[in-house]
């Protein structure tokens, strides 16, 4: 399972006004585990950068002024992102970019890349989630706990790498233990063999911790809570 995480920067808001890319920001993930392969570019748009759109992103006209274009860096873009399943944080915004950088690029005979690569929604995710909640990507990270101190500006990598990590812990997290065959990873099946092989047998036994008195009290109170305020609806009571 290839999938990329992306994420671009603009000029500004709406390719119907003009607008163009001037980031493209790619992480892939392979069975759920960062590869350190990623796309990264800067492009030359041919037009002015919105101020507000700077405010945002930092990303200058100074700077853009001798970085390529899209039409040079297309291909690369393509044969990198080709079957691959695309996870995007408010997917309209970059799929309209990008599908307006490619007929700028090829006409009607460009492909669409959402018809290059699949397309998964996280703000989409987020709100079925996360209801009537705010999920922007910072708020998602102060609610997964991800580390977006960096994030003074946005920043079309760094927010795909941001929205890695956000992703994976959406949908359960970066498992560290890996139960396929050794085919699955080649190389990889000696090293878990020998992982296990360092735990010993002769461990004592897991400690069992009861909860007191008074901590099944607390416990009883709280669930007493729960049920007045839901209605009469807690699970854990009915289960019990």
């Amino acid at each position: 399972m290839r999938q990329i995480v992306l994420d671009t920067e603009t000029t500004g808001l709406e390719p119907t006004e003009g607008h163009r890319v001037i980031e493209i920001g790619c992480v892939e993930l392979v069975e759920r585990r960062l590869t350190h392969r990623n796309f990264h570019r800067y492009l030359q748009p041919d037009r002015e950068v919105d101020v507000g759109a700077v405010e945002v992103h930092g990303i200058s006209n100074e700077f853009l002024a001798d970085k390529p274009r899209f039409g040079d860096v297309v291909e690369d873009f393509l044969a990198y992102c080709r079957g691959a399943e695309l996870i995007i944080h408010n997917a309209p915004f970059d799929v309209g970019f990008l599908n307006h950088e490619l007929r700028l690029w090829g006409g009607d005979s460009a492909p669409a890349i959402d018809a290059v690569c699949t397309i998964t929604d996280t703000l989409v995710m987020a709100r079925q989630m996360h209801p009537g909640q705010r999920n922007s990507l910072d708020a998602l990270c102060k609610r997964y706990a991800i580390d977006n101190t960096r994030r003074d500006l946005h920043g079309a990598l760094l927010d795909a790498e941001i929205l890695a990590d956000v992703y994976l812990a959406m949908t359960g997290g970066q498992v560290s233990l890996h139960l396929g065959s050794e085919a699955d990873q080649p190389g990889q099946g000696r090293e878990r063999r020998q992982s296990v092989r360092r735990l010993s047998n002769k461990r004592p036994p897991l400690s069992v911790v009861r909860a007191s008195e008074r901590e099944l009290q607390a416990h009883a109170e709280r669930l007493s809570a729960i049920d007045q305020a839901s209605g009469g609806a807690c699970v854990w009571l009915a289960e019990g």
